[in-house]
């Protein structure tokens, strides 16, 4: 066949921060690798058209963090526009971000005859309440008839979890339309020359070594890193460094990045007297292993009402540097069920305390514990390298640009 053709939209594409944008890029990288026309079609500060390590890169001007409804419709708008004014291209595919993204690549795909894939991160409305959203009920139904529909006539649907193809399984769309591709972790985290790469808006104090950061401090650490949102509650998480600072003086938590809540957990430290408790900005990617390294345990968190909504990719970037997992959630859910697998840690209900304090003294101070946990973090590892998981990506996405009719 010819040379295939494929767009892909998502709000956030490096250098703007945020998982999804960077599981793009080495998705957009691995395509025009194996000889794929790719263009990305995506927000920055200015509105831009160019190629980017081979990759024709179109940004809207969209700010980084939309505060309101309308800001994330007006960027939809926007993006939409720009696919609209594309020549047809093979393959179309649209993540979860901004929310809807999904009807608008429906509908671009439908009316140029392309293939159309959603790739699917979150699922909106659904997700609304356990980010704390709320809209007027009339709204979330109408929301969610265009999701459903536009996903039941995607002609493949790709879920980072099992969980998800369960839901959306449950939601109505059919099996046989999903694949289930697990986020992988950074390069950088795998690839050694890759984590040499500078990023240049890190400034003089970001470039400045994670390890002269975190000098003098030969803690037992608990490390959470990444972005901290509304989606990942924190309250037990302070409530347990609290009472274990008076009973375990060598055990640290350390908050790595940014986010809705690091304000909260800022000020709650400050009026609760947390001394056992460090913060840290985002670290460039440069530092990235020394940060994900740096922790002996790594805390992930997230609301019962996400299971099966969306999957943190936290947990493999910990599973890339062989860190054993606490995961503060539900049962059912996809990091759950991950870390019982491989034996990579433990799971915590939601607000038990207890049960988290007992879990870090566990990991403290029994070794053959925590390198048991350790083990199968490595094991979690081998499972979720990124060019396997990619390749099977790019294989269905080329069985659909060749079922395509030529234009």
């Amino acid at each position: 066949m010819n040379r295939p053709k494929i767009v892909l939209v998502n709000r956030v594409y490096p250098p703007v921060r945020g998982a999804t944008g960077r599981l793009l890029r080495d998705l957009a990288l691995n395509l025009k690798r194996e000889g794929w026309h790719v263009t990305v079609v995506t927000t920055g500060d200015e509105a831009s058209d160019q190629r980017e390590l081979g990759v024709q890169v179109i940004r809207v001007k969209g700010a980084a963090k939309p505060r309101s409804l309308i800001a994330y419709l007006w960027i939809w708008l926007k993006l939409l526009f720009v696919l609209l004014k594309l020549k047809r291209r093979d393959v179309v595919v649209s993540m979860s971000d901004p929310p809807l993204m999904i009807y608008a690549g429906y509908f671009v795909a439908k009316l140029k005859g392309s293939a159309h894939v959603n790739w699917c991160h979150d699922i909106y409305p659904e997700l609304l309440p356990a980010l704390e959203i709320h809209y007027p009920e009339i709204i979330v139904k109408i929301f969610r008839a265009l999701r459903r529909r536009a996903m039941k006539r995607s002609d493949h649907v790709v879920v980072c979890g099992a969980c998800m193809a369960d839901y959306l399984v449950q939601d109505g769309v059919d099996a046989k339309q999903i694949s289930v591709v697990q986020n992988w972790p950074e390069y950088a985290l795998i690839d050694s020359k890759a984590s040499e790469k500078t990023d240049s808006k890190d400034t003089p104090d970001m470039m400045r070594s994670y390890k002269d950061q975190m000098k003098g401090t030969q803690c037992f650490r608990v490390l959470y890193s990444g972005n901290i949102g509304l989606a990942h509650p924190v309250s037990v998480i302070l409530d347990a460094a609290e009472r274990l600072q008076n009973q375990e003086r060598d055990i640290e938590f350390v908050f790595v990045g940014d986010g809705p809540r690091f304000d909260y957990i800022a000020q709650e430290r400050s009026e609760r007297g947390l001394d056992n408790i460090r913060l840290l900005p985002y670290q460039p990617e440069t530092q990235l292993r020394d940060v994900l390294e740096s922790g002996d345990m790594h805390l992930i968190s997230m609301r019962g009402e996400a299971s099966g909504l969306l999957v943190p990719s936290k947990l493999y970037a910990a599973f890339a540097v062989g860190r054993p997992c606490i995961f503060i959630g539900p049962e059912q859910s996809e990091a759950a069920q991950t870390i019982r697998h491989f034996k990579a840690g433990v799971v915590v209900p939601q607000g038990d305390v207890e049960h988290l304090m007992a879990s870090i003294i566990l990991y403290r101070k029994n070794g053959d514990a925590w390198y048991e946990a350790y083990k199968g973090a490595l094991a979690a590892r081998d499972a979720y390298m990124p060019d396997r998981l990619i390749s099977s990506f790019v294989s269905k996405l080329r069985a659909l640009a060749q079922n395509v009719e030529p234009n």
